[in-house]
């Protein structure tokens, strides 16, 4: 079972990919983004709140089988926050890499409440909220400059 909690935590292995492993992971939402964002608003949330509920279990469990809090080979959040991020945005290159960067430096600056998510609250739940927070930020940053793209 240890095996299929850190398969999870870990998206597929690639937050052991070297360097950056939370972009590694973002990447990986992108991808997944790709496949979900055909099926629809309602199985594409279902699927991103069920990601969430299996993530927070994965995380807490990464946590105990790694033995450290929030370790870097878990990017079950990340690709969790990079779904967010992502919701509703057109089906595009420059979408999917401006929804990338974005989430990218919310998740690094961690803007308030996330940083403070980070800081005090613990297990899987602090891991994976962190990150959904840096998602609706990410989420109201690009469907903002769409509309301000599309307005000129």
């Amino acid at each position: 079972m240890d095996r299929v909690l850190m398969f999870i935590a870990t998206g597929a292995g690639s937050g052991y990919l070297p360097m950056a492993p939370g972009t590694w992971g973002s990447a990986v939402g992108v991808l997944l983004w790709l496949l979900l964002a055909r099926l629809g608003p309602m199985p594409y949330f279902a699927a991103v709140a069920a990601l969430f509920a299996l993530g927070t279990l994965a995380a807490g469990a990464a946590e105990k089988i790694v033995d450290r809090p929030d370790p870097s080979v878990v990017v079950i959040d990340e690709i969790v926050g990079q779904l967010i991020a992502l919701s509703f945005a057109p089906a595009h290159p420059a979408a999917a890499l401006a929804g990338f960067v974005l989430f990218r430096f919310f998740d690094i600056l961690k803007p308030f409440p996330a940083g403070w998510i980070d800081s005090r609250l613990h297990g899987g739940l602090g891991v994976m909220l962190d990150d959904v927070v840096a998602g609706l930020y990410a989420l109201l940053a690009l469907h903002l400059g769409h509309w301000l793209l599309k307005a000129l």
